[in-house]
């Protein structure tokens, strides 16, 4: 052992430079973990989107996108989830019978067409052309739509009518019910959109 005297300006030199190197290698790591997000072009090619939806009051509807097209959540109130089977004579496909490996998930091939009853989670995109209908969640007659209309979607460029479960009218030029997407809920307000595996 060396009784030389320590040198503190040297000393003071290798702790500033040392520290340095950590905050430098922190600086560093930033950039390297956020590269584990899904980038814009993962998104678009369908990486699974987290949707809170903590705020979402009944009867509203929020939009995500997700493989560059929208998707709605809409929160049904008790009532309206009560009035899906009402509809049932008057839809096309009420238990969401077609194409149900490609349009309805085996958990949403319910009345609700969901996991939730209160929630709603579809393709915001019509079945027939491709267009994006408009929310018409009162009831009651409106402007394209009869009297009795019970609430739901309308696609104002061909007619098509859906219901709050995002099942197609009789006789319209939809074929088939609005696309249910992949989701599962990672807590009570947390969904996630594209991936339905995770617990």
């Amino acid at each position: 052992m060396s009784d030389q005297p320590i040198d503190s300006g040297k000393r003071t030199w290798i702790i500033a430079s040392g520290c340095a190197g950590v905050v430098g290698a922190g600086f560093a790591a930033v950039p390297f973990v956020s590269s584990f997000e899904p980038s814009e072009r993962a998104r678009a090619a369908g990486a699974p989107v987290e949707a809170d939806i903590s705020g979402l009051k009944e009867g509203e509807k929020m939009t995500v996108e997700w493989r560059g097209q929208p998707v709605w959540i809409v929160r049904r109130s008790k009532e309206q989830v009560a009035e899906l089977p009402k509809n049932d004579p008057l839809l096309a496909d009420p238990k969401s019978e077609r194409n149900p490996d490609e349009l309805t998930p085996p958990y949403a091939r319910n009345e609700q067409r969901s996991i939730k009853p209160e929630y709603l989670v579809v393709v915001g995109i019509c079945t027939h052309l491709g267009c994006s209908p408009s929310d018409r969640f009162a009831p009651g007659a409106q402007p394209s739509l009869p009297a009795d209309w019970p609430g739901g979607f309308l696609c104002p460029c061909h007619g098509s009518t859906f219901d709050m479960a995002g099942r197609v009218f009789k006789n319209k030029p939809a074929p088939d019910n609005l696309r249910v997407p992949p989701h599962t809920y990672l807590a009570d307000t947390r969904l996630l959109i594209g991936e339905d595996s995770k617990a």
